[in-house]
């Protein structure tokens, strides 16, 4: 899943094929490794206004502040920001952009119980596109209207349907839905 987000980024090449955004959308992209991003001796406020249309630091502030950056948070310096503040930065980069196609990989990694709630009311709301990957079943099943799985063996499987509908209607889905929750218990 991150690979395939990297190439619809441009982050990566794609070995083989193509494809083409179309010519009114614009992407932000969710990485989930965000190490590279925050590589930096800038300030919040700084390295947010570097992405930001308007160079105005009240505008960037604003957006800030709607992720509970407030007062002096705006001087930290990024490289020391821990996980959850990373993500917050994340997402204020993703909401200045104003656009239309957002790309989520692994968003809730790092968020509390009360952020991945407030993520999940801004993905419902959000009028645009969405493509992401999460293992926040809450998240998928609100979220998700249609479930693109890509299989092994390198097939899709591409419904329209609410993720617990894809669930109850497959069964191999849901064999390794098992798999892939178990996998994960027996890594941390």
């Amino acid at each position: 899943k991150t690979t395939l987000f990297e190439i619809l980024t441009g982050n990566m090449e794609p070995d083989e094929g193509t494809y083409k955004w179309g010519i009114t959308t614009s992407q932000a992209y969710f990485c989930k490794d965000n190490t590279k991003e925050f590589d930096s001796s800038l300030t919040i406020t700084e390295w947010l206004t570097g992405y930001s249309p308007i160079k105005d630091v009240t505008y960037v502030r604003g957006f800030l502040g709607r992720m509970l950056f407030a007062g002096e948070d705006g001087i930290k310096h990024v490289n020391i920001l821990s996980g959850g503040e990373k993500v917050r930065c994340q997402l204020s980069k993703m909401m200045i952009s104003g656009a239309n196609c957002l790309i989520f990989d692994e968003p809730t990694n790092h968020l509390d119980m009360e952020s991945i709630s407030a993520l999940n009311e801004g993905m419902m709301r959000f009028p645009g596109v969405e493509l992401f990957a999460c293992r926040d079943h809450q998240v998928v099943q609100t979220t998700a209207n249609r479930i693109i799985e890509i299989l092994p063996d390198g097939s899709i499987i591409d419904k329209v349907s609410t993720y617990d509908d894809y669930l109850e209607n497959n069964a191999e889905a849901r064999k390794r839905t098992v798999y892939i929750a178990n996998k994960d218990e027996d890594s941390n």
